[in-house]
């Protein structure tokens, strides 16, 4: 149990890494926050982690909206005080090569994977500098160091994500801690969303060795946990018998 409980918002908490760090880091003391378009899964997910001994609350959001963001962080706030953790998790994959112009995947893609992050940094930046602090945990993919074929859409929103969070860094002035963590394959829903068939059979390949979801809420807890003055900038967790 931690000794120093947090309060934490987590998006895209429905499923997959979302779920996993819910879980942990609930199992570990903090309050969360669970955010996510299925509710009828958040609302299962909280009542799970209520009856193991946890604090748990939730709330539907498209992190595409910017509106529902901060009306998603505010009630946070609202129930419990402080937003202290934001992880901004939400992320959509539909891979594709760019010759089959998928525009409205592509543009999705933004919108979710971008726009969600810059959506949460601004519903949560005022208040964690009014209450003298606070971190954000941006989830990123290893598509932000390297790019692949029928990622390069994917890779961009991440190589995205990695450039904000850099800035919100050396922007923040060490009262805002930001942490960028990038899982390689991991057991997720994320592939299920391809529907090119030339990428979905290359992702079947490339998805033969993945991490549980569990790892990433295992990194994740760790940039979490540490003392203030220490901030954990990036973390990029792959398969061990990976070669990406």
């Amino acid at each position: 149990m931690n000794g120093n409980p947090k309060v934490v918002v987590i998006t895209g908490a429905s499923s997959g890494i979302g779920e996993a760090t819910a879980r942990r880091l609930a199992a570990d003391g903090h309050r969360v926050f669970l955010g996510a378009r299925r509710t009828d899964r958040l609302e299962a997910l909280a009542g799970q982690l209520v009856e193991a001994g946890g604090i748990a609350e939730s709330r539907r959001v498209d992190v595409t909206d910017a509106a529902e963001v901060r009306a998603f962080v505010g009630a946070a706030r609202a129930a419990f005080g402080r937003v202290d953790v934001v992880v901004n998790n939400a992320g959509v994959m539909p891979l594709s090569p760019l010759g089959a112009l998928r525009v409205v995947e592509w543009d999705r893609m933004l919108d979710v994977n971008v726009r969600g992050v810059l959506h949460g940094i601004a519903a949560a930046l005022p208040l964690m500098r009014a209450q003298g602090g606070g971190h954000f945990v941006n989830v990123a993919s290893v598509g932000a160091y390297e790019v692949s074929p029928t990622a390069a859409v994917y890779c961009a929103t991440k190589f995205a994500v990695r450039a904000i969070s850099e800035g919100l860094r050396q922007e923040s002035g060490g009262d805002i801690r930001v942490s960028l963590v990038s899982p390689g394959v991991t057991e997720s829903e994320l592939a299920d969303g391809i529907a090119d068939p030339q990428a979905r059979k290359a992702m079947q390949a490339y998805r033969s060795v993945a991490l549980p979801a569990a790892a990433i809420a295992d990194a994740i807890a760790f940039a979490v946990d540490q003392p203030p003055e220490v901030d954990v900038n990036e973390i990029v967790v792959r398969p061990a018998a990976s070669a990406q």
